[in-house]
């Protein structure tokens, strides 16, 4: 395997127990994984990896999602739409900063 040139790091709260409790998961980011994972096939989107994180501390801003290398930090998203749009930017190499954590 290829290491990727960008990684989506999604939070999905998982606590030390393995219980989704945080505010990422109750948002609904668990279900955004398959439609990033299809997304990123469907664009062609070669070298683009998607992993579920726990807890990434941001609960105030949350969901929350990380791109890295770029370490750029995504947050208040709220569904397909803003996941197409932050994927936009990636095929774009720019930022998507509506959704930007500074």
């Amino acid at each position: 395997m290829e290491k990727p040139n960008k990684h989506l790091l999604v939070c999905c709260s998982f606590r030390a127990s393995g219980e989704p409790q945080g505010v990422c998961y109750k948002k609904g980011t668990g279900d955004w994984l398959g439609y990033l994972e299809n997304e990123i096939v469907d664009r062609g989107m070669d070298g683009v990896l998607v992993s579920s994180t726990g807890c990434l501390k941001v609960c105030d801003r949350g969901p929350a999602m990380v791109i890295y290398p770029d370490n750029i930090w995504y947050g208040g998203m709220s569904g397909e739409d803003d996941l197409d749009a932050i994927l936009d930017a990636i095929e774009d190499d720019e930022v998507a900063e509506d959704f930007l954590i500074s």
